[in-house]
């Protein structure tokens, strides 16, 4: 991944986080974060 590409992929993650902040609460962050740490809950307890 080029440099270029780096900087264009998190200027739109962090504009996405900002308007899920502005207009949603971060309600779909928030819920994101929650199906994220459910899914490495699931794969930790497959690995043990």
């Amino acid at each position: 991944m080029s440099d270029r590409n780096a900087i264009t992929l998190g200027a739109v993650v962090i504009g996405a986080l900002l308007l899920d902040l502005a207009f949603n609460g971060g309600g779909a962050s928030f819920f994101l974060v929650r199906k994220l740490a459910d899914l490495i809950y699931f794969v930790s307890f497959w690995r043990h």
